[in-house]
């Protein structure tokens, strides 16, 4: 077909788009896919971009997937945010994700006799894709496309789309088969390709593709393809699916598999994590050369979430839908393209499916990332490279920070949590992976590093080797389903750490001043049966010395407490809250009391409860909604109850109130991961957030004034804007 198109004059092209691909201009072996109708709108005008957002250049994404609609599903709602920021916005996908090659559902009346076309179900796929991410840049799902063929690394051509609205939004696609099964192990697979089962991993190559031949890569053509995206792109965020999804409660058996592709089946499809392994192991490579800036990660739950309680609101779950329906081709509208305009096993039934109603991150995200010095300055720690970096205020209380500046570590991910200890000494607790290498199986384990002494003012604090803390599984599979640790230092300055295990119990180990560890061993729980908690538990001081840790399931939340300081927590019977959308942030307020902030299912509400010093457990405020999702940063300012949490467009919100949480101040930056709070030297609550370019931004409490806290203040000190109610 491209072939007799390419006859016809330019201008006789153009005005037959619908007839697919054309030849473009100015790049050798470069398409322009155009569509009958192009310029009509899409009926959602009102809530999609008329024109595309204006370029920016200090921040870039790259998100790699395994499937065409993965990012649709597990990364939106921040997907559209990134294109719509401007910013260069490249989404990698390893397979074609050609399943049986039948465009339909498999309930559709004659399925069985449906002929199986894998290339143009693949090519179907693509232009859906294609499609829902020019809707989120353009407002215009048939916005034209310029397809072409790019050599990422010598050898091997893949497939660049190029959104010519918006020429920063780029899509990439590999077109390595798939594994065809979610769970049934297939040495023809990206998983048997990562574990050496088969040497090689041939291409399909879609219907009309400027690829003409199939590739067969080995395992380091795989790993070398994404390092030269990141070479390309420079990304300061990287968004990946998930590398440690949680097992089936039922393992099923796959009898006469090759022992190497035997293992524990999980909550997931086999090539999104194997996705996320290759991602990994590209950014492992990426890390140890240089590059210009440092790239953030975040892993994204997958099919696990619809196990999980809703965590997205009704609003934020129909718009993402929409993009869905177009993706599926639910309205059967004309593309232009034979091969088909969309995924017809998703097509419109993305509003009944829970994947939709979700975003999630691995990592559940800490508020303990700040800590203030000896000399009043604080100091923020978080992962970029997979390494711990340090920044520091340059004056206390000025709002200025310097850095980052790298500490140290390797391969660690999600999130650094920073413990105070009672000298102003600070201890860094992350989990580090171990990819796999001859003798060594690919594992994970938690690690911790300790701060050398006070810094003399004005430096930059410096920490001892890091060391691993191991993990409650021996077992290296297992490993890969621990938790990220939790930690607080009791008044006798004995640590608890504290994880989610395997199983999904809590496990526990002390140390005191932090060192000498003792073994790991079970948190108790009431009854015979103990609960199956979710990551995102809490723990905390009161003051009284006593320790208390807060977990939740799917049905309700869980609480532990010492009777006296020092003692392990036990647990204090049922607290009779409902469920939890996802992680638990606790404080302390005078006379032993706690106080827990979560968000609602469903409304992602942003929900207090609280127990007195020896009471029950009751819900005592529900904030006005501001959308949003993850986890909400809690800190007690003498009376006053402070709260920082993203809205629905990404940005941070923040409320005061006297007892009780006041009205939330908006006007806040986007950020990622959780904000962090801590006191500055002058006994102002700060609030500091990460910026999607590795900057941070922060804005203080204040007495005086129309609203309760400061405009934001960027990393350099100059003000971000104005605050709003």
């Amino acid at each position: 077909m491209p072939g007799r198109i390419s006859r016809l004059s330019r201008r006789r092209v153009l005005q037959v788009g619908g007839a697919g691909l054309v030849v473009g201009t100015g790049t050798v072996g470069a398409w322009q896919w155009l569509a009958p109708g192009s310029a009509q709108g899409s009926g959602h005008e009102d809530e999609f971009p008329v024109q595309p957002a204006k370029v920016v250049t200090t921040e870039s994404f790259v998100h790699i997937i395994a499937h065409p609609d993965d990012s649709l599903y597990f990364m939106n709602p921040e997907l559209e945010q990134s294109i719509r920021s401007g910013a260069p916005t490249v989404t990698v996908c390893l397979t074609g994700g050609e399943s049986d090659g039948r465009n339909a559902l498999s309930q559709t009346p004659g399925y069985p006799k449906l002929p199986m076309k894998r290339p143009e179900f693949v090519r179907a796929r693509i232009n859906g894709l294609r499609e829902a991410t020019a809707q989120m840049a353009t407002g215009d799902w048939l916005s034209p496309w310029r397809v072409e063929t790019t050599t990422l690394i010598p050898g091997f051509q893949a497939e660049l789309h190029t959104l010519k609205a918006a020429p920063q939004v780029q899509l990439i696609f590999l077109e390595l088969v798939e594994a065809r099964f979610i769970r049934v192990p297939r040495k023809e697979s990206l998983r048997g390709l990562w574990l050496g089962v088969t040497p090689k991993l041939t291409t399909l190559v879609p219907a009309h593709s400027p690829v003409k031949r199939t590739y067969l890569y080995e395992r380091k053509h795989v790993i070398d393809s994404l390092v030269a995206v990141l070479d390309r792109y420079r990304p300061t965020v990287v968004r990946t699916l998930d590398p440690n999804p949680t097992h089936r409660a039922i393992q099923q058996q796959f009898p006469g598999v090759a022992h190497e592709l035997e293992g524990i089946s999980h909550y997931d499809h086999q090539d999104h994590t194997t996705s996320a392994h290759f991602a990994q192991a590209a950014l492992a490579e990426y890390w140890g050369r240089r590059h210009s800036r440092p790239t953030a990660v975040e892993n994204y739950v997958g099919y696990e979430v619809s196990l999980l309680p809703s965590n997205l609101d009704a609003a934020t779950t129909r718009h993402k839908v929409k993009l869905l329906d177009i993706y599926g081709w639910a309205d059967g509208k004309d593309c232009g393209d034979p091969a088909g305009c969309g995924d017809r096993k998703v097509g419109a039934r993305s509003k009944d499916v829970r994947w939709s109603n979700n975003l999630r991150y691995r990592a559940p995200g800490t508020q303990r990332w700040v800590q203030p010095l000896p000399d009043g300055r604080l100091a923020a720690f978080a992962l970029l490279d997979g390494a711990v970096h340090c920044w520091t205020e340059t004056k206390p209380g000025t709002g200025a920070w310097s850095g980052p500046a790298k500490i140290g570590g390797s391969m660690l991910e999600g999130q650094v949590e920073v413990l105070r200890h009672a000298d102003g000494t600070l201890q860094l607790f992350s989990v580090r992976t171990v990819l796999p290498t001859r003798g060594t199986p690919h594992h994970r384990e938690i690690v911790t590093a300790r701060q050398n002494g006070k810094p003399r003012p004005g430096a930059l604090p410096s920490f001892g080797n890091w060391e691993s803390l191991g993990s409650p599984e021996a077992d290296p599979e297992r490993s890969m389903e621990v938790g990220y640790p939790v930690t607080v230092a009791g008044k006798d300055g004995k640590v608890f750490l504290f994880v989610r295990d395997w199983a999904g119990g809590l496990m526990y180990r002390t140390g005191e001043h932090g060192t000498d560890w003792t073994d790991w061993e079970h948190l108790e729980s009431d009854g015979d049966q103990p609960p199956v908690v979710l990551d995102g538990l809490d723990a905390a001081l009161d003051d009284r010395g006593r320790v208390h840790v807060v977990a939740a399931d799917s049905k309700t939340v869980y609480h532990w407490m010492s009777e006296n300081e020092g003692e392990v927590p036990q647990p204090t019977g049922a607290t009779r809250l409902p469920t939890a959308s996802g992680p638990l942030s606790l404080a302390a307020f005078s006379g032993g009391g706690m106080r827990m902030v979560t968000r609602q299912p469903s409304t992602a509400r942003v929900m207090v409860a609280e127990r007195p010093a020896n009471g029950p457990w009751r819900m005592t405020a529900d904030l006005p909604p501001i959308g949003g999702y993850g986890r909400v940063a809690l800190a007690q300012d003498g009376r006053n109850v402070v709260l920082a949490a993203r809205d629905s467009r990404g940005r941070v919100r923040l409320s005061k109130g006297s007892g009780r949480p006041g009205p939330w101040q908006g006007g806040g930056v986007t950020y990622r991961a959780t904000p962090g709070v801590a006191q500055d030297a002058r006994g102002l609550t700060t609030v500091v957030v990460l910026g999607m370019d590795g900057k941070l931004s922060s804005a203080r409490t204040q007495t005086s004034g129309k609203y309760p806290f400061t405009a934001w203040t960027g990393q350099d000190g100059r003000s971000q804007g104005g605050t709003s109610a």
